[in-house]
């Protein structure tokens, strides 16, 4: 056998061992100046973060939360404050089995698993070394059950917590509004340095409006701990600050006659110092008991809130929608008067009816028969539809908007509360605009009567008769009277209602004298009010329909459903020589104004006017 022999190249080998040595040198000088680069960044460019980082493992900042500032009434009567409450509470860190002791504790304490869910969520958001509550306002049952098994549960323990209250309950939950759970939305809009640690954030009303406020400022304490995550030592302090008190011009006694003359409807009453605009009532009934929603409402007691046909978490004060009515009417005739369409004393015959020239539609009178032959004065007080008809269809839609407009009708009143609707005053201009449509000569007439497109809030109706009464000068209504925290007391909301509507002092005096009329003449149509007073009331009724009436037919309220009725509303103020107080009231379905809203209005001015020692 022959066998093949293969020199060796020595000079080849030795090219290979050569490139072998470059390629490993390239190599190590490459991971060399890697590392270099990775020491140069954690040293210099990371330095802050990685030292940060390396802190937090010895040391934990755990968040103080501030104490939510209380709220009062007018008269120092609390509205909103903190009372002490057990809850049960999580650090997820010291929990290995964390859905296993959820499960474990919703058995034992029977937890809906809304609060579980609300409990997942919150949690997600702060960390896991942060205790985190699962129940809030313990029964002595909870707390005795859990207190048995407490050594079983590592990581959950019973912690004592301020938890908001508010002690007038339904009656003043509209304005002052209520704390509840921060949800997924409000995470990423709140600034995480403030609530860290916060569960809870106010979500209508004055708490949600002054949240900031409220709220106060975060504080945080540095703590050692050792590598159990035991604390062992604080050694850095940044106190919270306490949420400022805020004190409002509600009268809460004021606010529970006016909702208790409700009682048995659906409605609204606000009343405002005439002066300055400082909200006195502001009344929406049904209400609605707050403080379930701090603690978590649960799912059936909150659907039934929501599927009430009463609607009581709806605002009637501040979003109510409704037709004035004829409390629109002293308006409208101001606006004759300025206008010089009419004069005061100028007679108009009212057969009971309106037609258009031309035109076979009947626009009629509230008073079958008609009222004869009346001037302003006397409309007024007897509140003739004819005569509003006939005088709406002289002024014409233009100048009857741009008039009312000045009074604040068809945009927001700038009150310190969230949701405030802004109504509807018609024009050429929006229904064209909405509808497509050129405006109708008969949509003016009804216009002029506070029917049609016209709808209005009761805090709006409020505002422009609080305007009437200071002869032109337009104030805002502000619920927050001052601010006072641990460093300092401010005036809440500015008043920005400086404006003063330029009107004849003669023109605004004979409206005046016929609103006395609507209350303290045999004819008025409030003159049940009038009665054993010594004060005058100037006052107007409204009747609003809620359907529209054929030609032909006649409204009978006792053959129609209940929700079809009209509504009721009553614009005042008093004393009428030297006003200090304006009140709206809106029965829905009360049916006449005089009757029904009147005697409302009527108490809240008798109690206003006594605190302040007016006969």
């Amino acid at each position: 056998m022959s066998r093949l022999y293969t020199l060796k190249d020595n000079s080849v080998e030795n090219q290979v061992f050569v490139n072998r040595i470059i390629a490993a040198f390239c190599i190590v000088v490459l991971l060399t100046i890697g590392l270099g680069v990775r020491l140069i960044y954690l040293q210099i460019v990371g330095h802050e973060h990685y030292a940060t980082l390396a802190k937090e493992n010895s040391v934990k900042i755990q968040p103080l939360v501030p104490t939510r500032g209380m709220i009062y009434d007018r008269n120092g009567k609390i509205l909103a404050e903190n009372t002490q409450s057990f809850s049960l509470e999580l650090i997820p860190e010291q929990i290995e089995d964390l859905d296993g002791t959820l499960t474990k504790l919703q058995e034992l304490l029977n937890i809906p698993n809304e609060k579980i869910e609300q409990f997942q969520k919150q949690r997600k958001r702060q960390k896991r070394f942060i205790s985190t509550p699962l129940l809030l306002s313990m029964t002595d049952e909870e707390i005795a059950k859990f207190a048995v098994v407490r050594p079983y549960f590592p990581g959950v323990d019973i912690q004592s917590r301020l938890v908001r209250h508010y002690p007038y309950a339904d009656l003043a939950a509209h304005v002052v509004g209520y704390v509840s759970r921060i949800n997924e939305a409000e995470m990423k809009t709140l600034s995480l340095s403030e609530y860290r640690g916060s569960s809870h954030v106010g979500k209508l009303g004055i708490e949600s409006f002054y949240e900031s406020q409220l709220h106060g400022k975060t504080g945080y304490a540095e703590i050692e701990t050792n590598v159990q995550s035991r604390a062992i030592n604080t050694f850095n302090t940044v106190s919270p600050v306490t949420g400022a008190n805020l004190y409002l011009t509600l009268d809460i006694d004021l606010q529970k006659t006016a909702y208790d003359a409700l009682e048995g409807y659906n409605g609204a009453v606000v009343a405002l110092d005439i002066k300055t605009g400082g909200v006195l009532v502001f009344s929406s009934r049904p209400g609605f008991d707050p403080n379930p929603f701090v603690v978590g409402i649960d799912y059936d007691a909150y659907q039934a809130l929501q599927s009430s046909e009463n609607q009581p978490l709806y605002n009637r004060a501040l979003r109510g929608l409704y037709p004035p009515g004829s409390t629109l009417k002293p308006f409208v005739a101001l606006a004759g008067l300025e206008y010089n369409a009419v004069s005061f004393e100028q007679k108009h015959y009212c057969p009971g009816y309106y037609q258009l020239p031309n035109v076979p539609h009947k626009y009629r009178d509230w008073k079958h028969g008609g009222h004869g032959a009346v001037n302003m004065s006397e409309a007024i007080t007897e509140s003739c539809d004819v005569y509003f008809y006939s005088l709406a269809s002289v002024l014409g839609i233009d100048n009857m908007h741009t008039f009312l407009q000045q009074f604040g009708f068809g945009e927001k009143t700038g009150i310190d509360l969230v949701g405030e609707k802004t109504g509807l005053l018609p024009s050429r201009e929006w229904k064209q605009q909405q509808k497509k449509q050129a405006w109708y000569p008969g949509e003016t007439l009804i216009t002029g009567i506070g029917q049609g497109f016209l709808q209005v809030t009761p805090v709006q109706l409020a505002r422009a008769t609080a305007t009437l009464a200071n002869g032109g000068t337009v104030v805002t209504p502000f619920l927050v009277d001052k601010i006072v925290s641990t460093t300092e007391t401010s005036a809440g909301t500015e008043n920005l209602g400086k404006k003063v509507i330029p009107l004849n002092p003669i023109n605004i005096q004979h409206i005046t004298d016929a609103m006395v009329n609507v209350v303290h003449d045999s004819q008025g149509t409030a003159k049940n009010i009038g009665k054993h007073i010594t004060y005058h009331i100037a006052g107007k009724t409204g009747t609003a329909q809620v359907f529209n009436i054929k030609q032909e037919a006649r409204y009978n309220e006792n053959s129609i459903d209940f929700k079809l009725h009209d509504h009721a509303l009553f614009i005042a103020f008093a004393p009428a020589e030297n006003p200090k107080i304006a009140v709206a009231v809106v029965v829905e379905n009360g049916g006449h104004g005089g009757s029904v809203a009147a005697p409302i209005a009527g108490k809240v001015i008798a109690q206003y006017l006594e605190s302040l020692d007016v006969q």
